[in-house]
């Protein structure tokens, strides 16, 4: 157990009890516990194995690599159709997860296993990504914007397609996109 995360485990939640049944699922499988993102993140040799968080509706255990793990049971769930690595465990409270235990102490140690082996998730390639017509079109007008957008990283480019395409009108999309030129041309990402 690591000092730093205890707050997280003692502040009183709805998913107190859960937590704390996790955590010693999660504990007695030997991966380090720190804290990232404000939640308790569990890893191997400085590599990020799962976290657990909580939701309004359920506790999660999120596997950083659970497209990789074997779910015969279906229970892995995939938070958006965007994820490409991460699944996670939804739990409904301390019970359900006590029932599960020995699903969950398999599931962690297959997590272990592929991350000892190396084994990475094969994620799409920018260019797979749905390229919004509005965008492509400003692209096409701003030679200089399209050579900044190619420059910015992978998961930059990214996160503005998926933002742009997340809106269901064309107004809203060519709004958006008139937004972050500028952030575009100065290489920041939607975030920063």
């Amino acid at each position: 157990m690591n000092p730093k995360v205890d707050w997280f485990f003692n502040k009183k939640t709805k998913w107190q009890d859960a937590y704390s049944v996790l955590r010693d699922i999660v504990l007695a499988c030997g991966l380090t516990e720190e804290l990232k993102w404000g939640v308790p993140c569990y890893t191997l040799e400085d590599a990020n194995v799962l976290l657990i968080h909580g939701f309004k509706d359920y506790c999660a255990l999120l596997f950083h690599k659970g497209a990789l793990l074997k779910d015969e049971k279906k229970m892995l769930v995939q938070q958006t159709a965007n994820v490409q690595a991460a699944r996670q465990l939804r739990f409904s409270g301390a019970d359900d997860i006590s029932k599960q235990r020995k699903t969950i102490t398999a599931l962690i140690k297959e997590a272990i296993r592929i991350e000892k082996a190396g084994i990475k998730v094969e994620m799409k390639k920018t260019s797979e990504f749905a390229m919004p017509e509005e965008f492509g079109a400003v692209l096409k007008d701003m030679p200089e914007l399209k050579k900044a957008f190619t420059a910015l990283t992978p998961g930059r480019q990214r996160g503005y397609l998926l933002y742009f395409s997340s809106a269901k009108q064309a107004a809203t999309r060519e709004a958006r996109i008139e937004k972050y030129v500028d952030k575009i041309l100065n290489g920041k990402g939607l975030e920063d």
